[in-house]
């Protein structure tokens, strides 16, 4: 992408599909009568395509439409027949468009070639077979069509343009970025640097953009690394630009004001896809300028010893430290004449990812591996029938013996569960909600003629089955029985209003700051609801007052809860809230709140708001880059939390010997004397310094004709030092002085040079930088003033001492 002008990361697909409806002959027809009777194509300049063996598509092409055999192109199964290893496929037929020889006259720009003489700008494709996987192809009996075409090509087919780069509306963009980069030129077709890079910089900045308003943030995992590479690729072809600063958000807010007609969720959520851009722009421009010396270094190493490729180690200690993604990093080596071992960095990636998923091994509760439930029948499944009920009868299906941490042996599907065992207990029905969406699973006990069992977690596992994870706490429980499934009524409870409460706290947050808020997780348990939520920056005290305010509003409220089962395109008609990125079905369940609140969700619920009692926020937290995280409690937890305050308060009132009420007042009293007494400390300890430096002039050395005075003091903080230092300066000419003080676990030095001693070469910012790592710290400063911290005290003599030789190489010698 950005090397050739027809290449990109994002561009708008139109699609039309039909399942079992119309086939070839009405998509091939309604295809020719868009393309030229629509959008008005010269039909002279089309031509079609079709599979090689598609003899029924050809004769449509040439018997219905008219189109002289000549014109129309047979294809082998690389060009015009889709498939993805197993499941439906099928030939194609393409639609291309001539456009002229200025576009092109090489021996590739004919049909089939890799010219751009002949542009694709329509694809129907003929679901008819169904591959098994194996090369066998039977016939589907319902067949379908799936209609594709790139709305950037129809444009610059309709506009008579070069490439998709100079469309109007992208035009536009590209050309903000020409005069954001000192109003340089460029070429369409022209592969020098700058034209490459204003290429990569407009197509990354589009996709951007656009991901950022659907949900997707930056990461290091999945989708959101696709986007932090995209990100960190376009800043480092705008440094090559030598476009300056921030100017990421710029462009995105062109692509916002080109776009917002057909995609108005854009100007909602401008603020927030700007405020994200910027965040992570900043964060890469921290590391950006590091890395690249890191880069040049393992470049110099690589010449030295006469190699060409950087090792996969480097190239992964890039990426892992300071942000360069692979693709970047073989990009900048390669303008460079050198290559990177991709299948070294590959083998650094797979070390990382297979020691994080050894810590998060698929488990049941004890920490077993679960992958048991895989040898259970697969043609065994669970229903769950707890949406109204607590409690429900049914068969056993599966018992598993779960080897507990300690004990000998594997899992096991077994026949028995015997008093004492661990495991879990599969059933065809079950009223207990498994662990999904965020919600924990149930609790409760499972009853059988010869036994108890103690349900501690419920789980979906393989197979479409629920399993109950527990102990039999009495008797015994066999293969195929009848048993009692009761549900913690008490528990089930706590944890709906927490659910429900969930559901009114996204409406609130986005009602209060802004529908770019969208939901990147969430738990709830009986005890808490955790939310995270996508938004740019801390929530302010009052913005947390208001969504705190509003959810309880709508609590006393009374609103209904209703569930209804619908198709997912009415769902979302009705304006439901979904979960990004989220797999639904045909049928989807939707949960109101009276008219506040609407999303899909399987989880339970309360019947009536009212039932959730109170809502309390106890914090709010970043938790990445855009993703705020807030926890709050619902019904008698609330009650439980203000009851642990309140005897708090009552404990602290006791020990300030005043009475709740009086706390604030009591408080800030203590503060107010607190910092009189500091204040009145430091003072002490500066006299006391003063004293000790007494007679410092008198121990002054003579370095070069300047005098260095260099001491060491007990506990003195920084602003203490700089006065002592300026005492000094005063009382002393041509001199440079040095005070480091031994603070307990740590040391802190100030350097200080009067006018004269810098007109002679003394430098305090490059004294600090040479002895402060002898007393574990750094840092540097002016010319007559420095100081730095560090974590070695007991490096303080050996400061002193390297001061002295360090002057004396600076100092002019007279």
């Amino acid at each position: 992408v950005g090397k050739t002008a027809r290449h990109g990361t994002f561009f708008e697909m139109l699609g039309n599909f039909s399942f079992g409806d119309y086939f070839k002959r009405e998509a091939i027809h309604w295809s020719w009568e868009f393309l030229t009777e629509v959008v008005g194509l010269d039909p002279n300049r089309l031509y079609p395509s079709v599979y090689t063996e598609d003899e029924e598509a050809f004769a449509i092409w040439r018997d219905e439409i008219g189109i002289a055999p000549e014109r129309i192109y047979k294809f082998g199964k690389a060009d015009n027949f889709w498939e993805h290893g197993s499941g439906p496929c099928g030939p194609c037929s393409e639609i291309y468009y001539d456009r002229g020889e200025k576009f092109g006259n090489g021996p590739e720009d004919v049909m089939g070639g890799e010219g751009d003489r002949f542009m694709e700008v329509w694809n129907n494709v003929f679901s008819q077979f169904n591959n098994d996987g194996h090369g066998h192809y039977t016939e589907l009996v319902q067949k379908n069509i799936d209609t594709g075409m790139g709305l950037e090509r129809l444009a610059v087919v309709v506009q008579d343009v070069g490439s998709i780069f100079d469309v109007d509306t992208i035009k536009m963009l590209r050309d903000h970025v020409c005069k954001l980069a000192g109003g340089i030129s460029y070429e369409a077709e022209n592969t020098k640097e700058s034209d490459i890079s204003v290429r990569i910089v407009v197509d990354h900045i589009r996709s951007t953009t656009f991901m950022i308003s659907d949900g997707i943030m930056p990461s290091n995992e999945g989708r959101g690394y696709v986007l932090r590479r995209l990100i960190r690729r376009a800043v480092r072809h705008g440094r090559k630009l030598n476009i300056k600063g921030s100017f990421l958000p710029e462009l995105a807010s062109t692509v916002i004001e080109e776009s917002k007609d057909g995609y108005p969720e854009l100007i909602e959520k401008k603020d927030f896809i700007l405020n994200v851009i910027q965040q992570e722009e900043e964060k890469f421009d921290k590391t950006y300028e590091q890395g690249l010396e890191i880069l040049a270094s393992m470049e110099k190493e690589l010449e030295a010893s006469g190699g060409k490729m950087l090792s996969g180690e480097n190239a992964f200690r890039l990426y892992d430290t300071y942000g360069f993604p692979v693709d970047s990093t073989k990009e900048i080596l390669e303008e460079r004449g050198y290559s990177i071992d991709e299948d070294g960095f590959e083998a650094a990636m797979k070390k990382q990812r297979e020691t994080a998923r050894n810590s998060r091994k698929t488990t049941n509760y004890m920490g077993a591996d679960a992958t048991i439930y895989e040898e259970i029948d697969p043609k065994l499944q669970s229903v769950f029938v707890g949406y109204d009920t607590f409690q429900a009868k049914s068969r056993s299906i599966a018992l598993v013996h779960l080897v507990s941490e300690g004990e000998d042996g594997e899992n096991a599907l077994v026949d028995a569960l015997t008093d004492g065992m661990t495991g879990a207990i599969i059933t065809e029905e079950t009223p207990f909600y498994a662990t999904m969406g965020g919600q924990i699973g149930d609790k409760g006990t499972i009853e059988s003629k010869n036994g108890s069992f103690e349900v501690r977690d419920t789980l979906h596992v393989a197979g479409n089955k629920i399993a109950h994870i527990g102990q039999v706490t009495r008797g015994m429980f066999t293969l195929g029985e009848q048993v009692e499934l009761v549900v913690d009524e008490k528990n089930r409870k706590d944890i709906c209003r927490n659910h429900s409460a969930t559901h009114l706290l996204q409406k609130a947050l986005r009602e209060v700051l802004g529908t770019h808020v969208e939901q990147a997780g969430s738990y709830q348990d009986a005890y808490r609801t955790r939310f995270d939520f996508s938004h740019f920056q801390a929530m302010t005290p009052q913005e947390l007052k208001e969504v705190e305010d509003l959810v309880n509003e709508k609590i006393q409220e009374e609103l209904p809860v209703g569930t209804k089962i619908m198709s997912l395109e009415d769902a979302r008609k009705s304006g439901a809230m979904a979960l990004f990125g989220e797999k639904y079905g045909d049928e989807v369940r939707v949960v109101t709140m009276g008219d506040f609140s609407t999303e899909l969700c399987g989880g339970t619920h309360v019947k009536n708001t009212v039932e959730i009692g109170s809502f309390k926020i106890v914090s709010e937290s970043g938790i990445a880059a855009g993703v705020r995280r807030i926890e709050a409690l619902t019904g008698r937890n609330v009650r439980s939390y203000f009851t642990k305050i309140e005897q708090e308060m009552q404990k602290a009132a006791e020990k300030l010997k005043a009475s709740p009420a009086e706390l604030t007042d009591k408080i800030a009293h203590l503060q107010e004397q607190l910092k009189k007494l500091q204040s009145e400390n430091e003072s002490l300890k500066r006299k006391e310094a003063q004293k000790s430096l007494g007679d410092l002039s008198e121990t002054a050395k003579d370095v070069n004709g300047t005098k260095l005075i260099a001491a060491s003091l007990k506990e003195v903080d920084m602003n203490g030092l700089r006065d002592l230092c300026d005492t000094m300066k005063q009382k002393e000419k041509n001199a440079v002085i040095v005070l480091v003080s031994d603070n307990g676990d740590k040391a802190q030095l100030v350097v200080m040079a009067d006018a004269e001693a810098v007109k002679k070469g003394a430098h305090a910012g490059n004294l600090v930088k040479q002895i402060a790592p002898k007393i574990g710290g750094g840092g540097g400063g002016r010319p007559d003033m420095a100081q730095a911290g560090g974590k070695n005290p007991s490096g303080i003599a050996d400061a002193l001492k390297e001061a002295e030789a360090a002057l004396s190489a600076q100092l002019i010698h007279e």
